[in-house]
């Protein structure tokens, strides 16, 4: 998680705050990656926008995406892993982290994360 998810789950859970994020929650994809402090390289160019991502209910602390993601008209370039942004007026960064393998693209081809092949979990 990005260190302000962290600080606000961290406020929640001892009840300092109930803050939560602005849903609906959406992936972006990067080009390279980010880390707890500072956002990865978000895609940028051809028809490329962050989708709304879905999950069904927390199993054994993990959830994953319930729909395909598919990312359509995408530039030219390699895709290394994934952000989670809510969809607050000023975007929070709440997760990141890597996909298996990167994949490269070229102008005009679609990005898909296959339904469930997204996890993400909490321990």
């Amino acid at each position: 998680m990005s260190n302000t998810a962290e600080n606000r789950t961290v406020d929640w859970l001892f009840g300092s705050s109930t803050t939560a994020p602005t849903l609906p929650l959406k992936m972006a994809l990067v080009t390279a990656a980010g880390s707890d402090a500072a956002a990865g390289t978000e895609v940028t160019g051809g028809s490329y926008v962050r989708k709304n991502i879905s999950v069904a209910a927390a199993v054994n602390g993990a959830v994953a995406n319930s729909a395909d993601l598919i990312f359509t008209g995408m530039p030219a370039c390699t895709v290394v892993g994934w952000e989670i942004w809510d969809s607050a007026g000023t975007p929070v960064r709440w997760s990141y982290g890597p996909f298996d393998a990167s994949k490269t693209v070229a102008a005009g081809d679609e990005f898909k994360v296959a339904a469930g092949a997204w996890t993400f979990s909490a321990s």
